[in-house]
């Protein structure tokens, strides 16, 4: 096993047991591309009540040095407690990361919420970001500005890597807590109105180039299969 795959991998599992999460077909369960006469990549559907949509996509192609594995697990629209999101990547000369909750309300105006959703990680985001071996990814202001500002995205040496289970069990212990505890919802917020709309936007083909790599791997149908079962729970 790889150590990207390693580290989402255990953490899906720990995620669909403390959840009680059930696996679900998918016709997008084998990702084929031209690239290759076998299968590239995997998608695994997961479903419940307090998580109502987990979403998992791995691709392992060692022809390009790619092995990338990444993790969506979704609140129900009525809910205010934050979506998860876990990648974990190696790329061939860098190992790479992605962890953050996804707030389901504005955080400027809504400090409450702010301090119980995302206060108690702040240690974790401030030792995880000062690792030897981190540097910041190539993430644009406009990519961030629809993510939170705890989110961790780094390139990492495979020592650095190593070192991030800690903060990616931090994150994930955390969202946890909120899931079984609840979250109030800001007044005057439509959650599910502004879950859709801020989910439009993270898979967005515009905004994250990562879908264009993506459509030159898996080509465009396939693609564009993926990202629906991202954009929505139905």
């Amino acid at each position: 096993m790889s150590l990207p795959f390693d580290l989402c991998d255990q953490t899906l599992r720990a995620i669909v047991s403390r959840h009680g999460l059930t696996e679900v077909e998918t016709p997008l369960a084998d990702l084929v591309s031209p690239m290759s006469p076998h299968p590239v990549g995997h998608t695994r559907i997961f479903r419940g009540d307090a998580v109502a949509k987990l979403v998992y996509v791995g691709l392992v192609v060692p022809p390009i040095q790619l092995d990338s594995h990444m993790i969506f697990a979704f609140t129900p629209a009525d809910s205010a407690v934050p979506h998860f999101t876990l990648d974990s990547v190696y790329g061939g000369s860098y190992h790479a990361f992605h962890l953050d909750l996804i707030s389901r309300a504005d955080l400027a105006t809504n400090l409450e919420y702010l301090d119980a959703a995302y206060r108690p990680l702040t240690e974790t985001f401030e030792r995880t970001s000062t690792l030897d071996g981190l540097t910041p990814a190539a993430v644009g202001p406009r990519q961030r500005a629809v993510m939170s500002p705890w989110m961790l995205v780094h390139r990492a040496t495979e020592e650095a890597f190593g070192q991030i289970r800690a903060a990616v069990d931090a994150y994930a212990g955390h969202w946890g807590d909120l899931v079984e505890k609840g979250l109030p919802a800001p007044a005057g917020t439509d959650l599910a109105a502004r879950d859709a709309a801020v989910r439009a936007n993270i898979f967005s083909r515009d905004v994250d180039p990562v879908w264009a790599q993506v459509s030159r791997l898996l080509g465009d149908d396939t693609t564009d299969a993926i990202r629906r079962e991202l954009l929505a729970d139905e």
